[in-house]
């Protein structure tokens, strides 16, 4: 064993670059706890020494010497004590190896599972300690196994899980797949640290452009704020305070390259850059284009933002299910009301109904007569005097005589003699 032990410590200490008093320690401390059952005497405060050179191991105890043994697990005969040390007296301590003869055994054992649980003890330190400032940058790892629906990754000397809840649903992973992901935290959990990773995560996109465009990583363009739907679309708003950097420009690059290659590793995700605007009214503006905004007003007080667009604007400005203004109301923090622009058609009636409520009291007809004369274009006595009574009898669905009685009240009104 002692042979065994000194050739294991050399080991550790060499390749895994582990002091030799903390491994002897741990042993120590491991034989303890593994040992106390067999000893049948001689247990106040029992402690193990080993000899980190030679590996020699003892149990040594803190017993009282006493004429007369009662306690032999606290005790020691008064003769047996001064054949140690000649001088002492009935009461006092002396400190006695007690180590007993199938010592070896169990201390060999005991050995090997302190080394063993040190050993993960300290892979999870390092795991903390080389992780435990990497939370919010992109690690690249192989996606080794599934635990689950969590994704188990291979980042070098340790492992990362993502989480469901960190996935990209339109994504599918593979053993041996080659993947980026965001640091989201360390956590020291049962098992010890846990590094967290995320794709779904909106700064994983944030590091991307960070990663990808320079003036981002400078800050001479600032990303103000992220709003992303994962694996579907995301919008990114950007803004410089240098009025000869174009923010938007700077992301996109030349011909798109930047934003291509941040698309590319999103899994063509759809990606919006916009530029901020301080107005969050202006802002829902740049963030519903390319859909034409009619009218917009903001209200304070329940900070809604109410936006009116033509019919052909309206699938385009609320996107598909909802998105483009889900993520519009993220991204400024409003609510964004999106309706139809219904403003002309409604005044387009109101006329008509003014027409009509006027047809029908000069020419003593039904409102309902009056409305389907305005509705076929006849909407005042002088294009009706100017039609004919199968055109008009044709508007009310009547017969020819209604049209020609009709005619000729008209043409009464306006003067117009009777054909």
């Amino acid at each position: 064993m002692n042979s065994e032990l000194i050739t294991m410590l050399d080991l550790l200490e060499r390749e895994r670059g582990i002091k030799r008093d903390v491994l002897v320690d741990a042993i120590s401390t491991a034989i303890l706890a593994a040992s106390k059952k067999s000893f049948t005497s001689g247990t106040r405060e029992l402690r193990i020494e080993i000899n980190p050179q030679s590996g020699a191991i003892r149990a040594i105890a803190k017993l009282i010497a006493a004429e007369k043994v009662e306690n032999p697990h606290e005790e020691i005969a008064l003769a047996k004590a001064q054949s140690i040390k000649p001088d002492i007296q009935p009461g006092e301590e002396i400190e006695v190896e007690v180590t007993p003869r199938d010592f070896g055994r169990i201390a060999a054992q005991a050995a090997r599972q302190a080394i063993n649980q040190r050993l993960r003890q300290i892979e999870r330190e390092m795991i903390y300690a080389e992780f435990k400032d990497r939370a919010g940058e992109i690690v690249t790892g192989t996606v080794r196994r599934f635990d689950r629906s969590d994704v188990i990754i291979d980042l070098g000397k340790f492992e990362g899980v993502m989480p469901s809840r960190e996935r990209v649903m339109t994504e599918d992973y593979n053993i041996g797949d080659r993947v980026r992901a965001y640091v989201v935290a360390v956590e020291s959990g049962s098992r010890g640290p846990e590094i967290i990773l995320s794709r779904s995560h909106p700064n994983f996109v944030r590091r991307l452009f960070e990663l990808e465009v320079s003036e981002i990583a400078d800050r001479t363009v600032e990303l103000k704020v992220i709003a992303r739907e994962a694996g579907f679309r995301t919008k990114v708003a950007v803004h410089s305070e240098d009025p000869k950097v174009d923010p938007v420009g700077a992301c996109v690059g030349m011909r798109g390259a930047r934003v291509k290659n941040i698309v590319r590793e999103l899994n063509n995700e759809k990606v919006d850059i916009i530029r901020w605007d301080p107005d969050p009214a202006n802002f829902v503006v740049a963030a519903l284009k390319p859909a034409k905004i009619r009218s917009i007003t903001a209200d304070a007080a329940s900070k809604t933002i109410h936006v009116l667009v033509d019919k052909e604007d309206l699938s385009i400005a609320i996107g598909r299910k909802g998105q483009n203004a889900r993520l519009t109301s993220k991204m400024c923090g409003w609510d964004v009301d999106i309706q139809e622009d219904k403003r002309e058609e409604r005044a387009l009636q109101t006329k008509t109904e003014e027409a009509a409520h006027s047809i029908a009291g000069d020419l003593g007809i039904s409102e309902e007569q009056a409305q389907k004369l305005a509705a076929g274009g006849m909407n005042s006595i002088e294009v009706i005097v100017l039609a004919g009574p199968e055109d008009i009898a044709e508007a009310l669905g009547s017969d020819i005589e209604t049209g020609k009685r009709i005619l000729e009240a008209a043409q009464a009104l306006n003067g117009t003699p009777a054909a």
